[in-house]
């Protein structure tokens, strides 16, 4: 048998020994824009608008798990602008944004009565 009738064989060979070695490297990414949607999030003036901006650059469990103030949100959103490139929204929009969050992500109350308490401090 001629060289030329083994080498679709071949190439199918190395091309299994490659997707192999390929899932050997490593567990997939913990996350996927696929993993969440835009109806998942809570219903409300805002949820479209901040959605497309928070997951235009990371996923959105990212924002949901923060739990700030509107103050700190608007903070952390000019940050994003000014360290990160975000574009700068201002006015109706971002008080659209910021409103959303702060009703949909406020701080998370505390765990125990009295607040957080390091276990690491003397008593």
């Amino acid at each position: 048998m001629r060289w030329f009738y083994w080498l679709p064989m071949l190439a199918l060979a190395a091309s299994a020994s490659s997707a192999s070695a390929q899932t050997q490297q490593g567990p997939a990414p913990a996350f996927t824009p696929k993993d969440e949607r835009m109806e998942d999030l809570p219903e409300g003036p805002g949820r479209d608008e901040t959605f497309g901006l928070c997951t235009a650059c990371h996923g959105y469990r990212l924002v949901s798990n923060q739990g700030l103030t509107r103050d700190k949100w608007d903070e952390t959103m000019t940050w994003m602008t000014e360290r990160h490139g975000m574009p700068d929204i201002q006015g109706a929009d971002r008080d659209l944004i910021l409103n959303y969050l702060a009703t949909h992500h406020p701080p998370k109350a505390p765990a125990r009565a009295g607040g957080f308490r390091n276990p690491f401090a003397p008593q």
